[in-house]
């Protein structure tokens, strides 16, 4: 299905891998950060049994968006379903975007 990733899917293995590691490393709840030399601002939320993390992220002196839910349900692996954007998209931004060592002291 376009817009998705599955262990059995398009996403080689390793990039998966790395993307679901990059994300787990992020925490819960707003953090700035940058990503391409520009500010964002990110928003990680997990959902208690841990089957759905969503992530929505805002350019902060831009318009551009990145915003998906990641399923971990019974299968061979997890479901990325990006919100009107391609899978390529949130795997970029997820690898490489930095969180600021600072923590944000209120949300704009």
């Amino acid at each position: 299905m376009p817009g998705t990733m599955t262990a059995g899917g398009k996403t080689p293995p390793l990039v998966q891998a790395t993307f679901e590691d990059a994300l787990a490393k992020l925490p819960d709840g707003y953090v700035d950060g940058y990503f391409g030399n520009r500010s964002w601002g990110v928003t990680v939320k997990r959902s208690e049994d841990g089957k759905r993390t969503w992530l929505y992220g805002e350019e902060r002196s831009g318009t551009d968006i990145v915003s998906f839910n990641l399923y971990r349900l019974a299968g061979p692996g997890p479901i990325l379903k990006p919100c009107e954007m391609s899978s390529a998209k949130v795997i970029e931004f997820v690898l490489g975007f930095e969180p600021s060592t600072a923590k944000a002291a209120s949300r704009p």
